[in-house]
């Protein structure tokens, strides 16, 4: 690993002696630490509403899951008509509308209202990520132009001053030259992938897994297990060349991930280099198709070449691409060999580092041993798109992170609120008529199963029905810290229940909530608990939130 991206993933542990005497004086409204996909949205919530921001990114992209991760959309099957906010489809209205202005799309695809340029199986708006960073910096672009927005690209948290249970400055440090900056403001807003800035002000916080004593959830474990944190990956792009050969160098750590069989409980079915994985709902053995650029009507349930596509070579004219592109993010590259959210400094970069050599093993794995349907071994022609994810080694800028720290809020959203079964156990209800709880405090909606990927405790998938649900404005608000707000992964949830609200539309709507909110207490000069605890303050917060295109609650729908 190098020293950049020592300096990206190990800012929590990394300390400079009075780092804030030295360094830069820059001053906001709201400071907005972290530009992923929460990050993103709470700027532009704020900015919406006139405030000055300070938006901070550790990558050279801003877009988290959408972009530097390298994550295409996971949405819910409603997402089309309803169950985001206004700027989220906004954003997926651009990312269309910018292939038909850019691309050389046929003229079946461009008719499409709902085009989906990788016709993926698991999105409808799987795309190439640079589209994703065209379209997010253009709607940031006439408030950086003005003035209202600073941009801070390469910068990651270096430390906090706080007074009592005020934050008043976050340093943040310069990956390029080194330069710390100290960012004073009113609300500082905590995006980060790892709830970085949580700790840096020591705001109380949970990791890993609750106990079923703590949270009384079904399928909590019996005992809590803070570093028992859900996996995380390094996405890559490929595609594939028939009759050339692509073959990346043997990756140092491949004889280790080669003859890898995972111990988890419930036990892996096997090698973890194989097509033959665990299914995350039964948890049997499931075997996947392989075919790189299928016809077009193929079957894409079980071709996990179809399953993350994103570029389908039949949506643009003939020789626009001489391949399909497709994302990996499979089972087989999930890293759990160990909690990235309570690594030190040096455990951290290991983890990292083992990770990426996982995902390369894959790849040369599939190059090189991988059975093909018709006799012999190894997809030569399997080419990593380095181009395409921003990187000169061709995995993606940064791990996809599943999981964070979560604060202790003032609502902790459990599988009592949302899960299927427990909804059904408590109200007694058939799967036909239960509801989920209802949250008076409502911000938003969201909804996604309870899906839990492999975790460094060793725990495999954790895969259930759960109930779309709202969004608690409690679960943004930290018990104690009073000008901090969760706007990412961090949010008041458990474990559990962080599987279903981790995903991009709800991440998208936390923060867009959380950058109002900050927004709305400056305008009152009321403080968010305040806003929240005190009926009418809060319905004319929730009032001007659907003015701006918010969803606070849900039509009747099924479970997921």
């Amino acid at each position: 690993m190098n020293r950049r991206e020592f300096l990206l993933y190990t800012a929590s542990t990394l300390a400079i002696p009075n780092s804030h005497a030295k360094a830069r004086e820059l001053e906001c409204e709201i400071a907005v630490i972290g530009g992923g996909v929460g990050g993103y949205a709470a700027a532009l919530a704020a900015l919406r509403n006139g405030r000055r921001v300070i938006l901070t990114e550790e990558t050279r992209w801003i877009g988290g899951q959408l972009t530097a991760q390298a994550v295409p959309p996971d949405e819910h099957p409603w997402i089309e008509q309803f169950g985001c906010t206004r700027s989220y489809r906004a954003y997926r209205e651009s990312v269309r509308e910018y292939y038909r202005r850019n691309y050389s799309l046929t003229a079946q695809a461009r008719a499409r209202t709902d085009l989906n340029p990788g016709n993926s199986s698991v999105s409808r708006l799987t795309h190439e990520f640079r589209v994703s960073v065209a379209v997010l910096e253009a709607a940031l672009a006439p408030y950086v132009s003005s003035g209202q927005l600073l941009v801070l690209l390469e910068h990651f948290p270096q430390s906090a001053e706080t007074d009592r249970d005020r934050v008043r400055s976050v340093a943040v440090r310069d990956a390029r030259s080194g330069l710390i900056r100290a960012i004073s403001a009113k609300y500082f807003l905590d995006a980060t992938e790892l709830g970085d800035l949580v700790e840096l002000t020591k705001t109380e916080c949970v990791t890993g897994a609750e106990s079923q004593a703590d949270t009384g959830e079904l399928h909590a474990p019996a005992k809590s297990q803070p570093a028992n944190s859900q996996s995380f990956t390094y996405c890559f792009a490929m595609d594939y060349l028939e009759g050339e050969d692509h073959i990346i160098e043997r990756p140092r750590d491949y004889d280790f991930w080669r003859g890898f069989v995972p111990n988890l409980a419930p036990a892996w079915p096997g090698p973890l280099l194989s097509w033959t994985y665990c299914e995350p709902t039964g948890l049997r053995p499931i075997k996947a198709d392989f075919i790189p650029n299928p016809q077009p009507d193929a079957d894409g349930d079980h071709n996990l070449w179809i399953y993350r596509r994103i570029a389908d070579r039949s949506n643009f004219t003939p020789g626009a691409y001489l391949s399909d592109i497709t994302l990996v993010n499979w089972p087989q590259n999930d890293y759990w060999g160990g909690d990235l959210v309570t690594a030190s400094a040096d455990r951290r970069i290991e983890l990292l580092g083992r990770a990426k050599q996982l995902s390369l093993s894959l790849l040369y794995w599939m190059q090189t041993e991988s059975p093909l349907p018709h006799g012999g071994n190894g997809w030569k022609g399997l080419r990593l798109r380095n181009d395409v994810v921003g990187t000169e080694e061709g995995l993606a800028a940064a791990p996809y992170i599943r999981e964070s720290r979560r604060i202790r809020a003032e609502f902790t959203v459990l599988e009592q609120h949302v899960g299927t079964e427990m909804r059904m156990k408590l109200t007694g209800k058939s799967l036909g008529q239960v509801t989920p709880e209802k949250f008076p405090d409502s911000v938003g909606v969201g909804a996604y199963r309870i899906d839990l990927h492999p975790s460094a405790g060793g725990t495999n998938y954790i895969d259930i029905s759960s109930l779309p649900y709202q969004i608690p404005l409690g679960a943004l608000l930290p018990q104690r810290t009073e000008n901090l707000l969760a706007a990412a992964k961090n949010i008041g949830t458990t474990h559990i229940t962080n599987g279903c609200y981790r995903l991009h539309p709800t991440e998208w709507n936390i923060g867009e909530a959380a950058g109002a909110l900050a927004a709305h207490a400056l305008k009152l000069g009321e403080a968010p608990r305040a806003i929240r605890n005190s009926r009418k303050p809060l319905q004319d917060f929730q009032n001007s939130l659907v003015s701006q295109g918010f969803e606070l609650d849900w039509p009747r729908v099924h479970p997921l």
